[in-house]
């Protein structure tokens, strides 16, 4: 059990370097020019037909049948962790910068938390250490290379409904990143409880996929005019092929098995690693500066997520408390001894002084 804890950790850990890698990459296609609702449908088909046959073969013996209520979870699922996480994330990308997209992340696990208090699959008790030490560290990261903007992209077809109401390009794009990192909390709070009554994570994450694609696709159709949209220049395809492997297939799957053994709030606290990698990526691949509070505010991600994994560690390693209870014997209100023993003529005498008085 230990084991697979620290695979956990050591694969959330993963996943954020990959969604770093994956926020690079994709300002590179967007500043090409490419859809961001083809980009989505690409990506998500791809990783769909990657994750579908592994769960089928892989979990077919322990898959459990499906029902209505299932079939539902499924696509609520899809809607807000493939759907509207994906599609939000480009849009506020494109108006925005890989930083700042990347510096926004840390708001998921407060969303996470709030979400799966409600919920009811996290609890709150002010007085243990974890809750003082360990949900608090993510309220310090949003200061990462949020002064740096980016260049202003080309208004597209959301940003055109919103220019009327005095909303610009930047804004907008806040709004979309904000609502991105409101679907991933309800994505991560909603598949905890999926995955205790449907413990198959691949299929899970195969399900979700099947209904954002479905719902990417019908988007995608209404909203795509011209068909020259549908062709993709080789650093597009290239990072078609990232995004659907690398921060779809592996990064979803990854996320889904780890949120069945850390538990929702545990795995919304690794997003904060994403300002670090986006910085350190950027400044390799786009040339972007690294100022210090980057630097100073990585080395405060890493000291968090280290002390909340050390504290979680103690927690499952502390004895279950056992409170033990005195059982002290209580003398009846009318000892049964005494009264047999009285003759007939005592407790008439008895029962006549009661109800004289």
């Amino acid at each position: 059990m230990e084991r697979e804890v620290l695979r956990a950790h050591g694969a959330m850990a993963l996943v954020q370097l990959f969604n770093g890698g994956y926020h690079v990459i994709t300002k590179v296609a967007l500043n090409v020019g490419v859809n961001q609702l083809v980009f989505c449908v690409f990506r998500d088909l791809l990783a769909l037909s990657i994750l579908a046959p592994i769960a089928y073969f892989r979990e077919k013996r322990t898959r459990l049948p499906m029902t209505r209520r299932l079939l539902m979870s499924f696509f609520f699922l899809g809607l807000t962790g493939i759907f509207g996480n994906q599609l939000l994330f480009l849009l506020g990308l494109s108006y925005t910068n890989p930083t700042y997209a990347a510096a926004i992340q840390p708001s998921i696990p407060v969303f996470t938390f709030l979400l799966a208090v409600m919920m009811g699959t996290e609890r709150v008790n002010l007085l243990t250490t974890e809750a003082l030490f360990g949900y608090g560290n993510e309220d310090f990261v949003g200061e990462n290379e949020v002064r740096v903007r980016g260049q202003p992209e080309p208004v597209g077809w959301l940003l055109s409904n919103f220019i009327d109401i005095g909303l610009d390009q930047w804004h907008l794009g806040v709004l979309c990143l904000i609502g991105n990192c409101m679907c991933m909390a309800a994505f991560i709070a909603i598949q905890a409880p999926i995955l205790r009554k449907y413990p198959s994570s691949l299929s899970v994450t195969a399900y979700s996929y099947f209904f954002g694609a479905v719902l990417m696709v019908i988007t995608a159709f209404f909203l795509t005019n011209d068909s020259t949209e549908w062709s993709l220049t080789q650093s597009e395809l290239f990072a078609v092929i990232y995004a659907g492997i690398i921060a779809s297939a592996v990064n979803y799957g990854l996320i889904t098995w780890s949120n069945k053994i850390l538990g929702p709030a545990l795995v919304a606290l690794y997003n904060p690693l994403q300002p670090a990698a986006s910085a350190f990526l950027s400044k390799i691949f786009l040339g972007s500066p690294i100022y210090l509070g980057s630097v100073l505010g990585g080395c405060l991600i890493i000291a968090g997520l280290y002390m909340v994994t050390w504290v979680s560690y103690r927690e499952r390693q502390a004895p279950p408390v056992i409170t033990t209870h005195v059982t002290r014997e209580v003398e009846p209100l009318i000892n049964k001894d005494a009264a047999a023993s009285k003759t007939p003529f005592q407790r008439a005498h008895v029962f006549a002084t009661k109800s004289n008085d």
